[in-house]
């Protein structure tokens, strides 16, 4: 079925408190709000997909545990096929700690849990939601292992492979070659190439070496700077919309979902990027990773306007 997103990826249970600024090392700070948010970069993804029309189903792994119960069900209310996400008979659902500072800013440490025991027999099970013209999202909070296997099978199928390096590690041409499209954001293209990335001709080089190392098409996306869209004939930067920033959680997943569900309805690359800039930028104006990402009607009425 044309235009169906497959996810192997990573679920959390988001806890997120606010705070004036980043304390340094060794300091507390006393924030102003908790709040807790279904996430984790493979569910954010999987529902950004969804919430703009696409087809979704995830592959995962959460806990037998509260957490683990609350991320499926938010998974089936937003419309993504979730019988292939496991739960876990000893691990915990994995969580993230986010701390939001009053410039919309964040950081966050994750602790995966039942995320780290995705395994390749998961994916080798799933492989028949893989079929020919159909769109892979993978990112990299599940083991490498389970990545590997998502493309071999991806590639057997002739599902096409959009990879979002975050967290950010070494990565094995064998691997690269067979990504359609890399889509970091300007730090992990710097972590990805060993370059620096403190420029726009930097960013552009560093950009071209990481295609050179055999992935097809490579898209980073800048945040307030836009987005970089290079393939094997062009490279385009799209402007950024102007938005007010609020907190920045999940605005690559956003971009990434959407991007999806545009490249696999037949989109070109930066058509599809158009849409994936688009969310991000809806993304930041609310608080949360996945109450943030937006619906098809809000990403259609941006582009209308932009």
């Amino acid at each position: 079925m044309a235009g169906h997103i497959v996810v192997v990826g990573s679920l959390n249970m988001d806890l997120v408190v606010r705070s004036p600024r980043h304390p340094s090392p060794g300091e507390t700070l006393l924030g102003s709000d908790f709040r807790t948010f279904p996430g984790g970069k493979g569910a954010n993804q999987a529902v950004a997909a969804a919430r703009v029309g696409g087809i979704v189903s995830m592959v995962g792994r959460v806990g037998q545990d509260d957490f683990g119960t609350a991320l499926l069900q938010n998974l089936a209310a937003n419309g993504v096929d979730a019988v292939q996400v496991k739960r876990d008979a000893e691990a915990a659902t994995g969580v993230a700690l986010i701390t939001v500072a009053a410039n919309g800013q964040n950081t966050i440490v994750v602790a995966p849990g039942a995320n780290g025991l995705l395994a390749p027999s998961d994916v080798t099970a799933a492989k028949d939601l893989f079929t020919d013209g159909d769109v892979l999202l993978l990112q990299l909070e599940i083991p490498l292992a389970a990545v590997a296997r998502a493309v071999e099978v991806a590639r057997t199928r002739g599902t096409r492979v959009v990879l979002n390096p975050a967290p950010a590690q070494s990565l094995d041409s064998a691997l690269l070659k067979h990504v359609d499209v890399i889509v970091p954001n300007q730090s992990e293209l710097g972590l990805l190439t060993g370059m620096a990335v403190e420029s726009m001709e930097d960013v552009t080089a560093a950009a071209h070496a990481l295609r050179a190392t055999g992935v097809k098409n490579v898209i980073v996306t800048l945040g307030s700077e836009g987005v970089l869209v290079i393939d094997e004939m062009n490279t385009s930067l799209l402007p950024p919309h102007q938005v007010d920033v609020v907190d920045t959680t999940a605005a690559g997943d956003a971009f990434v979902g959407a991007f999806a569900v545009a490249l696999g309805r037949g989109g070109t690359l930066v058509e599809a990027a158009r849409w994936g800039n688009a969310a991000g930028a809806l993304a930041v104006t609310k608080a949360g990773a996945q109450p943030s990402l937006p619906s098809r009607a809000e990403l259609e009425q941006l582009l209308a306007t932009a």
